[in-house]
């Protein structure tokens, strides 16, 4: 049976940084058309390179998790607590915190 190698921390944070990068635009465009309580679909920002499940965030809330950069939004049971801290439990995700990660 094949597993997948567990991935490193730069391989982590190279697949958040890229979903990060994918929920930024979905928030620029939602900010063209919708208010702060408008709520949108976001990609986990989780570590699994094959997530692509998606979370529903207000902008207003996604902006307040983005306002700490070591803070990323995933769905729960996504969390690895060996590299990152629940710094919150809102309705349908979680709040995660990268120690020592600056964007």
């Amino acid at each position: 049976m094949y597993r997948q190698p567990v991935p490193t921390r730069e391989r982590i944070e190279k697949n958040e940084r890229l979903f990060r990068e994918v929920n930024e635009r979905i928030r620029e465009v939602g900010q063209r058309f919708a208010d702060d309580l408008t709520r949108f679909d976001f990609f986990c920002e989780c570590a699994d390179f094959e997530c692509t499940e998606r979370l529903t965030l207000t902008l207003r809330d996604y902006e307040s998790v983005r306002a700490h950069p070591a803070r990323f939004v995933v769905l729960p049971g996504h969390e690895l607590p060996d590299v990152e801290y629940v710094v919150g439990h809102e309705d349908g995700y979680v709040v995660v915190e990268k120690p020592g990660l600056l964007e």
